[in-house]
């Protein structure tokens, strides 16, 4: 079996540990260096655009920001890599959802009226 290249980066625990500290430039740069090309190419892999996958590396990398307090980092409590990719699959689950603009509330499956289906779908135009 071929290793893939995320299988290739060791989690150095004490990495993750100082990542605690926001002000620690120092380590959300080798963080942002060790692991952007896995939350990208994660992205890439589960057919996002180039762009898509650019802005979910961001939005991953603030969401480990945001809960890296919350995170066990010891070998022990799991793997730090499942769940990073947790948080970028969440992410990834997020640019596709921006690709289809939400329903108008009267198209739900639920409705009990009878709604044409072209009532659904949004004039291209943008005139209501």
């Amino acid at each position: 079996m071929k290793n893939e290249p995320d299988e290739l980066i060791p989690t150095r625990w004490s990495l993750i540990k100082r990542l605690r500290d926001w002000d620690d430039q120092e380590s959300w740069r080798e963080f942002f260096d060790t692991y952007w090309k896995l939350i990208y190419g994660t992205a890439v892999k589960s057919g996002l655009s180039d762009v898509e996958a650019q802005d979910a590396v961001q939005e991953t990398v603030i969401s480990v920001c945001r809960n890296i307090q919350g995170l066990q980092a010891t070998p022990e409590a799991g793997s730090f890599k499942n769940w990073l990719l947790r948080m970028t699959r969440w992410r990834i689950i997020d640019q596709i959802r921006k690709r289809y603009p939400a329903r108008p509330s009267s198209c739900r499956a639920d409705d009990s009226d009878e709604t044409s289906t072209t009532d659904c779908i949004p004039d291209p135009a943008g005139v209501p």
